[in-house]
């Protein structure tokens, strides 16, 4: 007995161990996940290190390389007519996308003006065909009242032998009479909260431009972007305004001291007088509509033209007489020009 009362009191302690092991198993296994999460995390942190600093060094190159240009007096003046360039193309992009963002936005007020405009009229007519049910019902109300008003007088002055033969007959009368009363107020207390339903309706929210709205939009963007070309086309001022974008500086000679003073005279003027225009807004429509007629979509549902089909330049002088040349900006991406448009 002995021996089996040792032998059953080691079975709890037996079970307690092996929970104990299990739990142990299990912390172990938490413990690798969370080991081989910290070990991906370093890494990745690592990696965005060199990034960085791949970065600086770029970054740092860059900037010994302009010292250089700087401290070298053949190239000094090259560098101030570079940025001055690049300058004037972060000018022209700015100035399109500031054009592009605020036609949109009028395009989309005028749409939503109008759709507006239509459901208020539309508001307009419910409201007043259930104000005129509501008045017709508050007549067809009053004469019941009326009418119930002399049926009770009549009730009430029957005499003796009248009441007996006729006052059941006249009571019912009247008891149809109020009930229709009853019926009537609630249809126009039903008329009533549709007035209110009506009156206090929430206006449409504001829907986006269709197909022919952004395509009208573009032909605008792109002729707004032609209008920037040819006030820059003279002495290529465009062409090297779009290079000092494309390439780094130091890549572009643009000769010795006098020429690039020049250059930086012809762009300061070409500037103000560019700045100083402002009645153009005709040209730029007659110019829209000539490149919309010679536009071409390779989809039904695009809004952006094959830029083939919209490299065109289209030059109205104030007699409107049109010249035209060819330079694909959609194509080529002056001005930034494809990411303005609609899409």
């Amino acid at each position: 007995m002995a021996g089996l009362t040792g032998i059953f009191k080691t079975e709890p302690e037996t079970t307690q161990d092996a929970d104990k092991l299990v739990d142990l198993f299990r912390n172990r296994s938490e413990l690798k996940k969370e080991f081989a999460a910290l070990r991906d995390e370093k890494y990745q942190l690592q990696d965005r290190i060199k990034e960085r600093q791949g970065a600086i060094e770029r970054v740092q190159q860059k900037l010994n390389h302009l010292e250089t240009l700087l401290l070298d007096p053949e190239w000094v003046h090259n560098v101030v007519v570079f940025y001055q360039l690049r300058r004037l193309a972060s000018h022209c992009e700015n100035k399109v996308a500031r054009f592009a963002e605020q036609l949109k936005q009028q395009r989309e007020e005028k749409s939503h003006s109008k759709v507006l405009a239509i459901w208020k009229t539309r508001l307009a007519k419910e409201s007043e065909k259930v104000e005129h049910e509501i008045g017709e019902h508050r007549m067809r109300l009053q004469l019941l009242e009326d009418q119930l008003q002399a049926e009770r007088h009549k009730l009430t002055t029957m005499g003796g032998i009248s009441k007996m033969l006729h006052g059941n007959e006249q009571e019912s009368i009247v008891g149809e009479i109020e009930a229709s009363i009853a019926e009537a107020q609630g249809q126009e207390q039903a008329l009533l909260l549709e007035l209110d339903r009506v009156q206090n309706a929430s206006p449409p929210d504001q829907e986006g431009l269709g197909i022919s709205a952004k395509r009208s939009i573009n032909f605008m963007i792109l002729s707004f972007a032609q209008q920037l070309y040819l006030d820059y086309k003279e002495d290529d001022l465009v062409g090297l305004a779009k290079e000092s974008a494309e390439k780094s500086v130091g890549a572009i000679n643009y000769g010795g001291k006098a020429d690039c003073d020049d250059l930086l005279a012809m762009l300061t003027e070409r500037r103000e007088e560019v700045e100083q225009a402002d009645n153009f807004a005709g040209i730029l429509q007659q110019r829209a509509k000539l490149i919309a007629k010679h536009a071409l979509f390779r989809h039904d549902d695009d809004v952006v033209p094959v830029p083939g089909t919209v490299a065109t330049i289209y030059d109205i002088d104030a007699n409107g007489v049109v010249r035209q040349s060819d330079a694909n900006l959609l194509g080529e991406n002056y001005f930034a020009v494809a990411k303005a448009l609609s899409r």
